[in-house]
């Protein structure tokens, strides 16, 4: 199993992006946790949706150690890092498409409430927050982000495309500025579009009352692919986080290892 939810290719990439492992100050003398042994603890809870105290032993991992680990990688951006990482192997190999991107978001449940959730307008509402999700052209999730469930979603267009990596080249410089940007009429608003075209970004967002919902999907729904692959990771189904940041934690992991795929597709 360890094997399948890590494999060592993502191994690889992971590995030196871990932060040095320091001593509790008690001390005690128990020989650290195995870093590798964490991490695919960590992806199990996202993969399964299982709570912490759930935690299979058979992981050789304790609960309290577990979730300690993940806090600190959260705090050190190591899930962000990693992300950039596998876009960046991707890139190498001239597998981003920067001919369009594509942004939208989707609302979930927030069962404890606490930071970045409101009343969900589309669940009578019910606290949630929502994911965003800017993708390429072929739906390999460049940026992904957290907002409260009653946050307008056009207020996201400028976080989400400024969130978006430098990414390695196949040849030239880093590249994080999509030639297009299409999105639903949710961010038909003017001053989004004048803002697009000053980055050098043509927006193509459906304009309210004059195109149709047809014309509007032909591309939006490669985006929403990518966010059913993001939700099909159980934890991301409802949110039962208190901190956003641990939230977010979950849906950069998720990202990232739905690009790995992608990586390890290519590689065979």
């Amino acid at each position: 199993m360890s094997l399948r939810l890590v494999p060592d290719e993502l191994w690889t990439l992971a590995e030196p992006l871990l932060p040095k492992f320091a001593a509790r100050p008690q001390g005690g003398g128990t020989a650290p946790v195995d870093d590798r042994a964490v991490f695919t603890a960590i992806v199990y809870v996202l993969t399964s949706g299982c709570g912490w105290r759930e935690l299979p032993p058979s992981f050789g991992v304790t609960v309290p150690t577990a979730h300690r680990r993940f806090t600190q990688w959260t705090e050190a951006a190591l899930w962000r890092r990693l992300h950039q990482a596998v876009l960046d192997e991707l890139g190498s190999r001239g597998e981003v498409d920067w001919s369009r991107a594509i942004l939208d978001a989707a609302s979930v449940r927030a069962k404890k409430g606490a930071n970045m959730t409101g009343p969900n307008p589309v669940d009578r509402g019910k606290p949630g927050s929502k994911i965003h999700v800017v993708s390429d052209r072929a739906g390999l999730p460049l940026a992904v982000g957290v907002s409260a469930a009653n946050l307008h979603d056009s207020q996201a267009l400028k976080p989400m495309l400024m969130a978006i990596p430098r990414i390695r080249s196949r040849r030239g410089p880093r590249r994080f500025r999509p030639a297009k940007l299409h999105a639903d009429k949710a961010y038909d608003i003017d001053h989004l579009r004048r803002w697009l075209r000053r980055r050098g970004i043509v927006p193509r967002i459906a304009r309210k009352g004059i195109e149709s919902s047809d014309r509007l999907g032909r591309h939006r729904w490669v985006v929403e692919r990518t966010i059913s692959w993001l939700t099909g990771y159980r934890r991301l189904t409802i949110r039962y986080e208190r901190h956003a940041d641990n939230y977010c934690a979950f849906l950069t992991l998720a990202a990232t290892l739905t690009c790995f795929k992608r990586l390890a597709k290519i590689a065979t």
